[in-house]
């Protein structure tokens, strides 16, 4: 299963190199460009921790501001994608 986010982080212009930090040290999740004090991130599941639980502990990181949702991709992949197609 391939469940991906995009996410804008909002961050302190003070501590962006701080949240841009601690959003790279988190296993899925991926700084993309940042604008002051903007963020452009990816998160995708991982084995141990869901995109979405990924995002709220996003708005623990000290200097975030706030964390929206942008884009949202959720799809089935391999065996699971073929047992879709076939039950359509």
């Amino acid at each position: 299963m391939l469940n991906i986010c995009g996410c804008l982080v909002h961050a302190m212009p003070d501590k962006v190199d701080a949240v841009v930090a601690a959003i790279n040290a988190t296993e899925g999740s991926e700084v993309h460009a940042v604008d002051g004090g903007r963020i452009v991130v990816t998160v995708e599941d991982t084995d141990d921790l869901m995109a979405s639980d990924q995002i709220m502990a996003m708005h623990q990181i000290p200097g975030v501001i706030t964390v929206t949702l942008t884009y949202h991709h959720f799809e089935e992949l391999g065996a699971d994608a073929a047992t879709a197609s076939v039950h359509s």
